[in-house]
């Protein structure tokens, strides 16, 4: 029991931090620019880990013929992802971004049981299927309305995309490095892959540019949180119950926002939204029971 909730703690914290990361990213764009702003969180976020890793003495060495799998994982995120739910949200509202990344629990199953040979019972779908109607509850209860560009959508979802890309090649590399140098060397190669795009393109602007304390703070909290300890502990749940399963707190993401909103920009808390979070709080318990042979 202490195990399962260990990882229902660890995946909880994630999406909490996710869920944060969509308004420090909108803070941090106030000063920076997309590329700018990501290639700084992981720069931040990888002194940061491996600072911890060395002063602790828990560097794990890179095995040469992990590389190639090290970077499809930091392609498809930090890289592919980060370029998605960035250039998106230069287009639409960090709400209906929410949405958006609370499709990929539905999408989630197709690739574990395609790659992963995961198991995958009608209860699992059941829990899925409520969770994400208790989503809709909470961001629909004044009627859907869709007014954001065809291009935020699409950045969004290529973000989607890359996150259940992602998911399948971690599943891979879960078991061989602790999730905190997994997360240390991910981060790392993901500087590599977004340097020549910020080089080329922001050097010039980024040099020039006086941040503000509220940009440094959103900037530091993206690096440390939805960077550095939202990945190893989604590196953690992954590794321990799955790609399908791990997915589905994907759904607490907009739970999350609603009482951000709630609490920070004075936004009611309706009947109907605390009603969606039962649902979703529901269907997320029911997703993740097994049967009993």
């Amino acid at each position: 029991m202490s195990h399962r909730i260990k990882v229902f703690a660890a995946l909880t914290a994630t999406m909490l931090f996710w869920a944060f990361s969509f308004v420090w990213t909108k803070v941090a764009f106030t000063v920076w620019s997309p590329i700018s702003t990501i290639w700084l969180r992981l720069v931040i976020s990888s002194a940061f880990i491996f600072g911890y890793l060395a002063l602790t003495k828990r560097l794990e060495p890179l095995r040469k013929q992990d590389i190639k799998w090290l970077l499809a994982l930091s392609f498809f995120q930090p890289f592919l992802y980060f370029m998605g739910e960035s250039n998106g949200l230069n287009y639409i509202p960090s709400t209906m971004g929410s949405v958006i990344v609370s499709t990929i629990p539905l999408l989630a199953p197709i690739p574990g049981v395609l790659f992963m040979n995961e198991r995958f019972s009608w209860l699992n779908l059941l829990g899925i299927v409520i969770s994400f109607a208790g989503v809709g509850v909470i961001l629909f209860e004044n009627g859907l309305e869709l007014t954001a560009p065809i291009e935020g959508i699409l950045f969004m979802a290529l973000a989607v995309f890359a996150a259940l890309a992602y998911s399948v090649v971690i599943k891979r590399m879960g078991n061989r490095y602790s999730p905190v140098n997994l997360t240390a060397w991910q981060n790392l190669f993901g500087i590599g892959f977004f340097f020549p795009f910020f080089y080329i393109n922001e050097w010039d602007s980024f040099v020039t540019t006086s941040p503000t304390a509220e940009a440094l703070g959103a900037l530091l909290l993206l690096a440390i949180f939805a960077s550095s300890f939202a990945f190893i502990f989604f590196a953690y749940g992954i590794a321990r119950i799955g790609v399908t399963r791990a997915n589905v707190f994907a759904n607490m993401i907009p739970v999350f926002t609603a009482i951000f909103a709630w609490f920070v920009l004075d936004e009611a808390l309706t009947v109907k939204k605390m009603a969606g979070i039962a649902i979703v709080i529901g269907g997320l318990f029911i997703s993740q029971l097994r049967k009993r042979r």
